[in-house]
């Protein structure tokens, strides 16, 4: 075998192994999604309570992630993420037992530990992408991080439903092997680039940071909130399908519900891989396949409002804002991952994963508030959100040319 070959198919298990990472904790919380009627049953928990289940693991990644945003940038990706894997894994398994003793205090309490341990991980994978490829090589694999992303949320509600057919609960012991899975493919399938300098103290990075905000702050703020706004749309969106599936006149429950729940998603799947795989560092296509992407949002979760009584057509909607969500979400990837050198792309990537932690926290507990007073409030609010999404991105964010990634 020659060395372009031998390269080649390094590259391959590369992509494998950091598939993994957003794969794994993207599991640990859409596959809990279609349980979350059955827990709200067999635990006597309100349909808040349940959504908690969500938004606190979500809140707490969202606050930790800055800190192992600067530790991997201090020292290494692996040394931050293999830890993390660790910890995610084993208090998943805590939680499992919280279910299983319907204590809602140990389940609650060890999904806000998984949350320490997943803000080391997807958000890490990303940098150590940007630290890994170069140019189109680049962005080809933040495309398929976010299609791995993706992947989980389609197969995560099928594997879930799927699981409680066993037992309702069995989702939670089965999430660590996927874990333990990941964390081999990290140590044994990626060779990380050394550090070429020593760290700098904190005090000189922090001022770093705060340049790079100052500098490229009137588009990289902006393109943090667009991450966010989408996922918090996202996941509100699922969790409201979830509820109503079960409800009448639809009855749909189980795995066909699992199977109805990844359909918008596998849009998102689809198209996050191709645009990552077409964008290179063509910063003018991107700007076209952002604005397009959010147009599709804006349209189809509009249309949401009026056309919800068929189900078919609802769904087709939904799918056609995965579609959009599946051609921005790459495209700002790549512009914040490619934005900064390596000493600092931790913690820029850190701050962006952050906000959209948050948005994916936000997104159940408001959906369900919103649910108690109707469905056109729901899409009226979020086709509304996307707008502002859209005309933030078209005045804010215009990458135009052949863009260069830092080294």
């Amino acid at each position: 075998m020659d060395k372009a070959a031998a390269a080649s198919k390094g590259s391959i298990w590369e992509y494998i192994a950091l598939a993994t990472i957003p794969l794994v904790l993207v599991l640990g919380n859409s596959m809990l999604v279609p349980i979350l009627p059955d827990m709200q049953e067999k635990m006597g928990i309100s349909r808040f309570q349940s959504s908690l289940v969500i938004t606190l693991f979500s809140i707490t990644a969202g606050l930790i992630i800055p800190v192992s945003g600067y530790l991997s940038d201090r020292f290494t990706r692996k040394a931050v993420i293999i830890p993390s894997l660790i910890v995610y894994g084993a208090a998943g398994i805590l939680a499992g037992f919280g279910a299983v003793w319907s204590s809602y205090p140990i389940l609650i309490t060890a999904r806000a530990i998984q949350g320490l341990g997943a803000a080391g991980t997807a958000p890490i994978a990303m940098a150590l992408v940007g630290d890994l490829y170069k140019g189109g090589q680049a962005s080809k694999a933040l495309g398929l991080i976010e299609a791995s992303n993706g992947t989980g949320k389609v197969v995560s509600p099928i594997i879930g439903s799927l699981l409680a057919l066993i037992v309702w609960f069995a989702p939670f012991f089965a999430f660590p092997l996927f874990c333990l899975l990941a964390l081999l493919a990290v140590i044994f399938l990626i060779k990380e680039p050394p550090k070429e300098k020593k760290a700098d103290p904190l005090p000189v990075y922090l001022q770093q940071i705060k340049g790079i905000l100052k500098e490229k702050g009137r588009w990289l703020i902006p393109a943090f909130f667009a991450g966010s706004i989408t996922l918090f749309i996202l996941f509100g969106v699922l969790f409201y399908l979830s509820q109503i599936l079960e409800e009448d006149p639809y009855r749909i429950e189980g795995v066909r519900k699992g199977l109805v729940l990844a359909i918008p998603l596998l849009g998102m799947v689809i198209t996050s891989y191709t645009t990552g795989a077409k964008i290179k560092q063509n910063g003018t296509l991107m700007r076209w396949l952002m604005n397009i992407g959010l147009i599709l949002m804006t349209a189809s979760l509009a249309l949401a409002i009026f056309l919800n009584a068929n189900l078919y057509i609802f769904i087709g909607l939904l799918t056609l804002s995965g579609v959009g969500t599946g051609l921005l979400l790459p495209c700002l990837n790549t512009l914040i991952t490619g934005s900064v050198e390596r000493d600092q792309r931790g913690m820029i990537t850190s701050l962006y994963n952050s906000l959209r932690f948050i948005g994916v926290a936000f997104g159940p507990p408001l959906f369900g508030w919103l649910m108690n007073i109707s469905h056109k409030t729901i899409f009226i609010t979020v086709s509304s959100m996307a707008l502002l999404m859209l005309i933030l991105v078209f005045f804010c964010i215009k990458p135009s040319g052949e863009m260069s990634n830092k080294a």
